[in-house]
């Protein structure tokens, strides 16, 4: 796998130079905002999301206002294979995923959406994103309750409609638990500035949010 290779110090600079030019400016696809919307509660709400890797989808979710935790990690396969080694077999039925802890008061899981869908990810691209493919790179939302489930599926339908996309949405609302990551893949944006992965595919997406959702950007 391609950040296999990116970890790997001595091979690092190989890869840079494979995939170095082939990311192009990355920019919010403008979609518009969900017609329904999960009602607010008291407390926290939760979402499992999956898009590609996990470090990208996680730096973007970090900086989205009203966002308490971001965690890396693993959905839709068994608690046995939730780990980077066997995920990355493609044959564990995990996606790379991301768990979302976040106040609606002040974000809400319609708004997540519209985030996930304009510039976390490409919702068209088939188990894969960028330059990472298999099924653990697909497109994915873990519904955590019914609400959720209604309102995903509902601006699937509604982004579809709206032709969006030049392609079909091909994001699957799937069911299954979440595992964290190992403890190397959290928060790695920040730990790792200069990680070529994250410097060529990381940086522009986070940048292209903030510039798209200044208001919903943290400070």
């Amino acid at each position: 796998m391609l950040k296999s290779l990116l970890a790997t110090a001595g091979l690092a600079g190989i890869a840079l130079a494979a995939i170095g030019s082939g990311a192009s400016a990355e920019r919010a696809v403008p979609i518009p905002a969900a017609r329904a919307d999960v009602p607010a509660t008291g407390g926290t709400q939760t979402a499992v999301l999956a898009g590609g890797c996990f470090w990208g989808m996680e730096a973007v979710f970090e900086r989205v206002k009203g966002v308490r935790s971001v965690t890396a990690g693993y959905a839709g396969g068994s608690p046995n294979t939730a780990n980077y080694a066997a995920v990355s077999t493609e044959t564990t039925k995990h996606a790379e995923a991301i768990r979302v802890v976040f106040d609606p008061r002040q974000v809400s899981y319609a708004t997540l959406l519209r985030v996930y869908f304009s510039i976390a990810h490409d919702p068209t691209e088939l188990n894969r994103q960028g330059p990472d493919s298999g099924p653990s790179y697909r497109s994915a939302i873990f519904p955590q309750n019914p609400d959720q489930a209604r309102v995903a599926r509902a601006y699937i339908a509604q982004l579809g409609a709206a032709k969006a996309y030049p392609k079909p949405i091909v994001t699957r609302i799937e069911q299954g638990g979440f595992y964290p990551a190992e403890a190397y893949h959290q928060n790695f944006y920040d730990r790792n500035p200069t990680h070529p992965y994250i410097v060529t595919w990381d940086k522009p997406k986070v940048a292209a949010f903030r510039a798209a959702f200044p208001t919903l950007a943290k400070g």
